[in-house]
């Protein structure tokens, strides 16, 4: 008889991360610290919501004599501690559900749910303590156009691929340090005007600990507000950090699947990989994509990410493909397409 196969070996490096939050998480508890739940802006459709968050043990968080959160550090957003396999209630209307979080208390599932189209709040609760309210864009059947957006160097200027860059905006820059994309605000507002009801999707491999920080970014700068696809910088079963490259395409794919009505207009820069990742995600799904417009890296820009990515053969586009600096040349030439008007 044929013996059942074993489950796949964690990662060495994943076990000892999950140990030393194991640590971190006991030592908070004996201090009298409790979990509670982040709610990250999720989406969903007809009859269904895909609820995102993360289950953590936070210090109080600073705010200004006005009662804003005060001015913070990257390096704060990595000091709490994710609760393991945390089981978080969640109540939309009248239905309850519960799920269970991931080794690094991420939370990512779809409930069923009949909410209306547009933004729509329900709460999340851990261990008893008061509900948070969580917010999901529900896309309306009807719906035929979508926008989804790279953060690093296409709406924040961060210069990301070089591993010093990447740490120092992380970790050391002010969150108000940051600068916006020059028109890039403008440019998506102006196509979510012109489409109403198109679904807004933030996707980018940073972490999901400057999920926080990203949301106050995004609106300080007035950019509109979006469901936030993120990932988790710790190691996998069987390697040492989550690829970037995977994450994207898997999140574009199933988007592509769960909205098989949809066209999605895809924005990204040249300084990573986000137009050979547009170019693949193409050329299986050519019916899902309405347009690329991507913003090309200012020469000093290029220099900090390390270079350009290699260019694209653009001739085998099925869809309108743009470049250019900012936020205003990029609404300039998809006017010229008919994608903006």
């Amino acid at each position: 008889m044929a013996s059942a196969p074993s489950a796949p070996r964690i990662h060495w490096f994943a076990r000892l991360e999950h140990r030393f939050h194991v640590w971190r998480e006991g030592r908070a508890r004996r201090r009298g610290r409790t979990a509670t739940i982040l709610p990250f802006p999720g989406y969903g459709g007809p009859g269904w919501v895909r609820v995102v968050g993360r289950v953590l043990i936070v210090p109080p968080q600073r705010r200004t004599r006005s009662g804003e959160p005060a001015s913070v550090r990257g390096w704060r957003s990595f000091v709490g501690i994710p609760v393991s396999f945390a089981t978080a209630t969640v109540r939309i209307g009248d239905s309850v559900h519960e799920i269970v979080a991931d080794r690094g208390g991420v939370i990512d599932a779809v409930v069923d749910a009949e909410l209306a189209p547009g933004w729509q709040t329900f709460t999340i609760e851990v261990e008893g303590q008061d509900p948070v309210e969580a917010t999901a864009f529900v896309v309306a059947e009807s719906t035929r156009f979508g926008v989804l957006s790279d953060v690093d160097d296409t709406v924040m200027v961060t210069a990301l691929p070089r591993p010093f860059i990447a740490a120092w905006n992380s970790f050391v820059v002010d969150e108000h340090a940051r600068l916006p994309v020059p028109g890039m605000a403008v440019l998506l507002d102006q196509l979510l005007r012109q489409h109403p009801g198109a679904p807004m999707v933030y996707l980018s491999t940073g972490a999901w600990n400057i999920a926080p920080t990203l949301r106050r970014f995004l609106g300080r700068h007035l950019f509109p507000a979006g469901s936030m696809l993120l990932t988790d910088w710790g190691p996998t079963h069987d390697r040492w950090f989550r690829s970037g490259r995977e994450h994207k395409l898997t999140n574009l794919r199933r988007l592509a699947t769960e909205f098989p009505h949809v066209k999605w207009l895809l924005i990204g820069d040249d300084g990573q990989h986000d137009e050979s990742i547009y170019s693949e995600f193409m050329a299986e799904h050519p019916d899902a994509v309405a347009g690329v417009a991507i913003r090309r890296l200012l020469p000093a820009e290029a220099v900090l990410a390390g270079g350009r990515a290699d260019k694209e053969h653009l001739a085998e586009h099925a869809a309108p493909w743009v470049s250019a600096e900012d936020g205003a040349g990029l609404r300039d030439l998809l006017s010229e397409t008919g994608i903006l008007h």
